[in-house]
């Protein structure tokens, strides 16, 4: 299966929901490795990397209570390879972006846990890893995204993509901060 065959979907179309932030909760990180395990069982080693990101992933942020993992894959168009496998173990394809760094985005059936595949060496991958990693380690931009989330929270959003879409700039401005310090996720592994 290539990219050709697809373009951009949100399968099932936009869906409004309401936009909850709640405090830091430490059973996120026992979530995680939960489904991690269960993805990592589901995939064999297709799942080259599988990554906690997102506000769940940062102690002590507040965040919506979305687990959101990173499951790197050769090939992200070929979902031959990992979509019959992850829609077995209850997880369903949400978004498919064979146009943006070929990202899918599966998701459970209660919607609490997104699963994001990306292709191997995709930039956006690191970038996750920047960001999630400058968040635990610097309380100011922690600090600071936590404040733009809750009052973002706070506004009517048509969908979640809108609500993310409005935290483009902080999310950026976090990202570059964390490469002018030189701070490379790939040291940390």
């Amino acid at each position: 299966m290539s990219d050709t065959s697809f373009e951009d979907e949100l399968i099932g179309g936009t869906e409004k929901r309401e936009i909850t932030i709640v405090d830091h909760d430490a059973s996120w990180a026992g979530k995680f490795e939960a489904h991690s395990r269960l993805i990592a069982n589901a995939l064999g080693g297709t799942a080259l990397r599988t990554e906690h990101i997102g506000s769940t992933s940062v102690p002590g942020l507040a965040a919506k209570p979305i687990i959101d993992i990173l499951v790197v894959v050769a090939d992200s168009a070929n979902e031959s390879s990992y979509l019959p496998r992850l829609e077995s173990v209850g997880y369903g394809l949400r978004v498919r972006e064979p146009n943006w760094h070929r990202h899918r985005m599966f998701r459970t059936e209660d919607q609490s846990v997104h699963v994001h595949v990306y292709s191997r060496g995709c930039p956006e991958i690191d970038r996750c890893l920047i960001f999630r990693d400058r968040l635990r380690r610097n309380v100011c931009d922690r600090s600071r995204y936590e404040q733009t989330k809750r009052r973002l929270a706070a506004e009517d959003w048509p969908d979640m993509n809108a609500y993310a879409a409005a935290k483009t700039e902080v999310v950026e401005d976090i990202i570059a901060a964390a490469s002018a310090a030189g701070e490379n996720p790939t040291e940390a592994c």
